[in-house]
């Protein structure tokens, strides 16, 4: 057993929209995400199954052909190698969960994370 204690753990910013705090356990991967207002998340997908539990703000994910807005005190469950991408439309807090650990976020194989900056303009 282990205590992972998150106020010891250091906040990485991914971009300046985009910060987390990361646990891996031998399964599986927890983060702790700060989201700032209009980040984008470009399109992606991996081999862990995800989900996605909103404390505070509201995300708008697209997957699939549809687009879903989360808020707080919801979850949102993401099967493997789905495509998606995500609109921050609030400052958001973030737990997201992911089975089988992160192995591209161990050896930094996550590049298109630091490609996610502001939302695309509207037109």
């Amino acid at each position: 057993m282990k205590v992972h204690d998150w106020n010891e753990l250091s906040l990485e910013e991914v971009t300046p929209l985009f910060y987390r705090k990361v646990v891996h356990t031998a399964g599986m991967t927890i983060a702790n995400l700060s989201l700032k207002k209009d980040a984008h998340v470009v399109l992606h997908d991996h081999p862990n199954e995800q989900v996605s539990m909103v404390h505070s703000g509201r995300l708008l994910f697209h997957l699939g052909g549809q687009h879903i807005e989360v808020g707080p005190g919801q979850s949102l469950e993401i099967p493997p190698h789905l495509p998606h991408s995500v609109d921050v439309l609030e400052d958001c807090e973030v737990t997201d969960l992911f089975t089988p650990r992160r192995e591209d976020w161990l050896t930094g194989n996550d590049a298109y994370l630091r490609k996610s900056q502001a939302a695309p303009a509207q037109s």
